[in-house]
């Protein structure tokens, strides 16, 4: 694994625009957030956090609340072409990365190995690039204050539009130019790892973690690359160059005790779900995977006339389950 931190900062300093139509910008993308917390937060109560508190004068036991709910850790993009962005304030990072690749790699074409469409149509496949950027939410304020004023939401834990991922950088091994994805056996096992209900899968599979994706459907292929995407960042020790998300985490906000997620899984929403930005914007949250082969309508039915197809640009929120209690003293326990 290597971390994304130090190349980061470099990228974030060079701020070249590159020419081309946005679908979405961070106003949008808060917006749309926003809008989906009545379905996606899934706030409750869960007990008091019981903490020991000793100054010169003896020591008490003091309570907090011990509280739950899903958290918009990060804004997932897979797109057709490293020369395009649909979230316009991404742009200045997309372009650094493409640089920076460059120089590491040789020239890179924009759209993969498969051509300028990203698709090779007599075999079903679909090539993307991926981003993981940290969600703008913990920077507007939004969450911090609440949490900070009420201490009745969990802090965000990941860094706000920090890059955790850009396939870019992680080409060699996103690109499949070599092959560590073959370490897992999931790769080449069908059925160990996929993202539905094997053999009836209508989907396709998490491993290996790459941008080609055999898929016939645009969507769900862009869905799947997003489910690899979010597999490496929430694990530590992937053959990927990233950060994961919880290299820096312990540095966000000290004064709760937060239990993170575990890494996620596919069909698996206590690990995460996901909300649709664009092409079209969804105001649930929902895992990926349902079986839909015998249904009139499947999940990506209802696309925009002429965007299912075109730019093959789709952005995604990553929510994660906390619980969280507000620090009193030193821990011992909670009572649910």
């Amino acid at each position: 694994m290597i971390q994304l931190r130090p190349i980061a900062l470099a990228l974030l300093a060079l701020l070249p625009l590159l020419g081309h139509t946005a679908s979405t910008n961070t106003a949008r993308i808060l917006s749309d957030t926003l809008a989906a917390l009545p379905q996606c937060l899934s706030w409750r109560i869960e007990g008091m956090c019981l903490w020991l508190d000793c100054d010169l004068t003896g020591c008490s036991v003091k309570t907090s609340l011990k509280v739950s709910h899903y958290a918009p850790d990060a804004v997932v993009t897979v797109r057709n072409d490293i020369a395009t962005h649909p979230w316009t304030e991404a742009t200045p990072i997309l372009a650094a990365s493409y640089t920076a690749a460059s120089a590491l790699l040789g020239t890179l074409d924009g759209g993969g190995y498969m051509g300028e469409s990203g698709r090779d149509k007599r075999r079903h496949q679909i090539y993307r690039e991926a981003d993981v950027i940290g969600h703008p939410l913990g920077a507007a304020g939004f969450l911090t204050a609440v949490t900070w004023v009420s201490g009745i939401l969990c802090p965000p834990m990941t860094w706000p539009l920090y890059p955790y991922f850009i396939s870019e950088l992680d080409a060699a091994v996103w690109r499949a130019q070599v092959p560590a994805e073959l370490l897992y056996p999931a790769s080449w096992i069908p059925g160990l790892r996929d993202i539905g209900t094997f053999p009836l899968n209508t989907w396709g599979n998490v491993h290996p973690r790459t941008g080609r994706v055999t898929q016939q459907d645009e969507p769900k292929a862009a869905a799947v690359i997003a489910q690899r995407a979010g597999d490496i960042v929430t694990r530590t020790g992937q053959p990927h160059i990233y950060t994961p998300f919880s290299a820096y985490a312990f540095v966000l906000d000290p004064a709760f005790r937060v239990s993170g997620p575990p890494p996620l899984r596919e069909g698996d929403a206590d690990t995460g779900v996901w909300q649709m930005l664009e092409p079209k914007t969804d105001n649930t949250c929902y895992v990926f995977g349902g079986n839909d082969s015998l249904a009139i309508t499947g999940w990506s039915d209802g696309f925009p006339t002429g965007r299912r197809d075109e730019a093959g640009d789709y952005v995604f929120n990553l929510w994660r389950y906390y619980e969280c209690c507000r620090r009193r003293g030193a821990y011992i326990g909670s009572v649910p």
